[in-house]
């Protein structure tokens, strides 16, 4: 079998899938976006593709190592997001060609069904308890919403109070019921990490994801030191290389790899079991497509660290289109009503595309990004 196409779909809501195909026929799909920037990852997935023509698909860890270390230069979102998705679409390939999926050529399940939980609240977090309660009615248990709006590098007690206030308004509304994430989103700084992981904690976040960026991870540590709440992060990390001083230096407890930014499956288990080393959970990061989630599913079936599953059903990101719209076998997505999803049983990634719709809503691909955020003295703010 060799390979003989690689052919790219732009479509709503901000989500790239990437199609392989062989000359036996048989196709992989793979999801490679930086959200905001699939135009520069779709042009790194065609130049990597000069290096996959004619080669034989089921050869993933020598092509992983060819797209990794020929270049010369590696690393970073755009190259390691190119290869996460052309990875997943070997590995569909592989599953589909053996008739298994990913998971069993992976040593096989761990658990029969991985917990999820769902995104509430939007950029600008607003009515969190009515879709709480809304998705709550659906089975769903766990959430997880965005802490802060932008805050500045030393802000005042008054900004402190308003994102406490909120958190505190929805552990009196939901109680004990429901547990919930808080996404600081890189918006925080590391003197206003330290004073609001002290204010919430008597709320009892389940977590507080990327407290701050991931280039001031050196104070994941003092941090977790400082407070009871689980620390979170990994999104913005893109190998192992990255993931390595991290976990080293300590003070994170639940690790975020992103399946479509770091590698693919191919790098992302390795990433877990580093992880599982260091008794540190693994919930990877999944605000995107079918594909994206299908591949993190795989990893989550075989990786015993795996704890939640993040999902963008019903996401502030999905616009004109949602995560299944694409997807012919929904039933096998469906959650249950403890918001869990069951092992995908179709081979490979254990996702249908539908092709058609998929290939009308190229033709008129969105232009989104991410929105640019400014202090009220007009610098720019994180968002």
């Amino acid at each position: 079998m060799k390979i003989v196409r690689l052919s790219t779909y732009h479509a709503a809501p901000r989500w790239l899938f990437l199609k392989i195909e062989t000359d036996e026929g048989v196709t992989g799909w793979g999801e490679p976006v930086i959200e905001g920037r699939a135009g520069t990852v779709e042009a790194a997935v065609h130049e990597l593709g000069d290096y996959l023509i004619g080669q034989d698909p089921a050869r993933i860890n020598d092509l992983w190592q060819v797209l990794y270390r020929g270049g010369f230069y590696r690393g970073g979102a755009i190259l390691m997001s190119a290869i996460a998705g052309i990875d997943q679409a070997l590995w569909d390939i592989k599953g589909k060609t053996l008739g298994v999926p990913v998971y069993q050529l992976l040593g096989g399940l761990v658990r029969e069904r991985m917990k999820t939980y769902r995104w509430v609240g939007g950029d600008r977090p607003a009515d969190i308890v009515a879709q709480m309660q809304r998705y709550q009615a659906l089975g769903f248990d766990t959430f997880k919403f965005n802490g802060t709006e932008e805050l500045k590098l030393i802000d005042s007690p008054r900004a402190i109070d308003a994102v406490v206030s909120k958190v505190a308004a929805i552990r009196e509304a939901m109680g004990e019921r429901v547990d919930f994430g808080i996404d600081f989103h890189g918006r925080v700084s590391a003197p206003m990490a330290r004073v609001l992981l002290r204010e919430l904690a008597p709320f009892k976040p389940l977590f507080v994801e990327e407290p701050v960026l991931p280039e001031q991870w050196e104070y994941y540590r003092p941090l977790s030191d400082a407070t009871s709440i689980p620390l979170a992060a990994g999104e913005r990390m893109y190998s192992r290389a990255e993931f390595k001083p991290v976990l080293a230096a300590g003070g994170l407890a639940i690790l975020q790899p992103d399946l479509s930014h770091a590698g693919g499956i191919t790098e992302c288990v390795k990433i877990a079991a580093m992880a599982e080393a260091h008794d540190v959970g693994l919930a990877p990061h999944c605000p995107l497509g079918p594909v994206a989630l299908a591949a993190c599913l795989q990893v989550d079936f075989v990786s015993h660290n795996a704890m939640l599953q993040e999902q963008s059903i019903g996401i502030h990101y999905n616009s004109d289109a949602d995560l299944l719209d694409y997807v012919l076998n929904k039933d096998d997505f469906r959650c249950d009503d403890t918001g869990s999803i069951a092992a995908l049983p179709k081979p490979g990634l254990g996702v249908e595309i539908d092709e058609d719709r998929l290939l009308a809503a190229s033709r008129h691909p969105p232009r989104w990004r991410n929105p640019l955020w400014r202090h009220a003295d007009g610098s720019v703010a994180e968002w």
